[in-house]
């Protein structure tokens, strides 16, 4: 967790605090990043966006933010815990709808989400996950959240509600197309889901941090040639 950081960071330590599905992007493009700039050490806290920003908020030791989605850095604009001028969209995702690889259902759209078969339908907490809050959207949109919501099975950030999937703890789960690509043997894409918004990720140098010249840095890492090619190499669009 990211509260154990404290007192073990260094001054060249550069605290990240990012959405769940960035994990994977993330961790392998750090080696690259420390190589270009010597002497500094990423260290990385990934948890639900909304929790991440509740942890800033009480003053957890945070250089860098990036969410997953807009409504949770404006929050955090809000409440004057960004850098201003530093905020940025990175990278775009999708939202898709998975099933176990083996045994799950055929689903070709929402609406086969009410067939008696699926039982579970997983997804993040829509009052604190980003993906949850676009899948109850679009859900709320093909006015089908009350078929859904009474099978709903909430996952404490995207990850865990693929990891129900993978496991066939459920029968289908709401998780973001790259978080898809990561577990691509043992869940099965069944369709893309529209969202009322584009679903774009900022990022964003935080207020107070201890590293503001290497939080830039890092930054302008993810919009470089460089970054930008980890981030696709893991399903994530331009923003």
């Amino acid at each position: 967790m990211l509260f154990a950081l404290v007192g073990v960071a260094e001054a060249a330590d550069l605290t990240v605090s990012a959405a769940s599905s960035l994990s994977n992007a993330f961790r392998e493009l750090a080696p690259a990043f420390e190589a270009q700039n010597p002497g500094t050490r990423l260290l990385f806290n990934f948890a639900a966006s909304d929790t991440l920003l509740a942890q800033i908020a009480k003053g957890a030791p945070v250089d860098v933010f990036a969410a997953a989605d807009q409504e949770t850095m404006d929050r955090a604009e809000v409440q004057k815990l960004l850098l201003p001028g530093s905020r940025r969209n990175f990278v775009s995702n999708e939202l898709v709808l998975v099933t176990p690889a083996e045994g799950g259902p055929s689903l070709s759209g929402l609406a086969d989400l009410g067939k008696p078969g699926v039982k579970r339908v997983a997804l993040g907490r829509p009052e604190g996950v980003p993906a949850g809050r676009y899948a109850k959207g679009a859900l709320e949109a093909a006015q089908l959240w009350p078929v859904v919501e009474a099978k709903a099975i909430y996952a404490v950030n995207v990850r865990q509600a693929l990891d129900y999937a993978a496991r066939g703890e459920v029968d289908a789960a709401f998780v973001y197309a790259t978080d898809a690509l990561v577990q691509k043997d043992k869940v099965k894409v069944q369709f893309r889901v529209s969202t009322e918004t584009a679903i774009r990720y900022p990022v964003a140098a935080v207020s107070g941090g201890r590293n503001e010249v290497e939080a830039r840095k890092f930054i302008d890492y993810l919009l470089s040639p460089a970054g930008q090619t980890v981030l696709a190499r893991h399903g994530f669009r331009k923003p």
